[in-house]
């Protein structure tokens, strides 16, 4: 018999566990076809967003101090993702590739659903394992980002976007007044290219070169090597193009999202090439209850950056006065960030009050929005 504490902790995480919704839903649309190849980017973007409007907000807190026993049913949904998302993206090759009868369409609109779970949910899941002290974990997390092609992001998260961000120095701070169709090419090459540096001078300063051993780049190329190898194994020369395809829009909704974490907010110059450190205040909060869900709190992302140890279900919500509020969870913030004049509209004004409300002594807002004022001293 299983005791009342842990009957009440499995049921608190269960509804995090809603993601494992797209695994029926990928089934269906790939027997079904037609309208129903639809139903996975409907279901992460309109029903959570119908959730969100009619469960509101949760500013509820769990205790910090929560020891890692009583995280069990949490990690256990993140420990077991890679073998679900392999399962049903290489799955769906196989059935795709072997039985046929699909027209062009179905298989754009159901891999670009296939992208939407290896986005929204394993990116979204990688980015959870890759900040934990386990190896375990982190090689679930590299093994996650290797199916989407985008293995250097974990070194450009960790080096260059939590020490930096808010700063010229990270490539994925969207600067203000910049839309999301300018942001998406340049952070493709930025955060590559910044990715390696970083590495590279971690390197040197062991007296290292690039192409040393312990260069995690050549896990990441040998581990996307398999995964590409993997896909023209199972489907040819279909399978290979639907998996790359997938792998775009996922890496399309990751960079949607950071560009909505941290529009338009910066840390203060303090001169000479330093800046104030990392608080609340310089990530966008959303406390939307159902998003929080299928993105495994993701959207606290205030607490995420001023914490990043802390495990997903343990993140605090900071109220307004110390960190700013999106009116709505990711799924609507992202497709807005779509249409740059409704993304302005909305979020620029919020902007302006952040900046009033946090750095009223700061007069000249022009270099900060170009992204020129002096680099931290020792750059890469």
């Amino acid at each position: 018999m299983i005791p009342p504490a842990e009957v009440a902790r499995l049921k608190n995480a269960l509804p995090f566990w809603l993601s494992l919704g797209v695994v029926p839903l990928a089934g269906f649309g790939l027997w079904h076809g037609g309208w129903a190849v639809i139903l996975l980017p409907l279901y992460s973007w309109g029903l959570f967003s119908l959730m969100d409007a009619l469960s509101g907000l949760d500013p509820r807190n769990a205790d910090p101090e929560t020891p890692e026993p009583g995280l069990i049913w949490y990690r256990l949904l993140t420990l077991i993702w890679f073998p679900v998302q392999a399962a049903v993206i290489y799955g769906a090759i196989w059935v795709v590739a072997h039985r046929g009868g699909y027209t062009a369409a179905e298989l754009v609109v159901f891999f670009f659903g296939m992208g939407v779970i290896s986005g929204t949910i394993g990116i979204t899941y990688s980015h959870e394992l890759m900040h934990q002290k386990a190896a375990g974990e982190r090689w679930l997390g590299d093994l996650l980002l290797a199916m989407v092609l985008y293995s250097h992001f974990r070194s450009e998260h960790l080096r260059v976007h939590h020490p930096w961000v808010g700063t010229p120095r990270d490539a994925v701070t969207a600067r203000y007044n910049e839309g999301f169709h300018r942001f998406f090419p340049r952070v493709l090459w930025q955060c590559h290219a910044s990715a390696f540096r970083a590495e590279r001078a971690m390197l040197a300063r062991r007296g290292l070169p690039w192409w040393h051993r312990t260069n995690p780049f050549w896990r990441y190329w040998t581990l996307q090597a398999l995964a590409l190898l993997a896909a023209w194994a199972i489907g040819g020369g279909l399978g290979l193009s639907l998996f790359l395809w997938q792998a775009f829009v996922a890496v399309w909704q990751l960079e949607l999202v950071n560009y909505v974490e941290h529009y338009g907010l910066t840390r203060r110059h303090l001169g000479e090439g330093t800046y104030e450190h990392v608080l609340p205040r310089h990530s966008w909060n959303a406390a939307h209850r159902a998003s929080n869900w299928l993105l495994i709190n993701l959207q606290r992302h205030s607490d995420h950056h001023y914490k990043p140890d802390r495990r997903f279900p343990l993140l605090q919500h900071h109220a307004a006065d110390a960190a700013p509020q999106l009116p709505h969870g990711y799924p609507v913030m992202t497709m807005a960030a779509m249409i740059p004049p409704l993304w302005r509209r909305m979020m620029n004004p919020r902007v302006r009050a952040w900046r009033r409300q946090n750095y009223p002594e700061v007069a000249d807002w022009a270099p900060y929005n170009r992204g020129d004022h002096p680099l931290p001293r020792g750059a890469v």
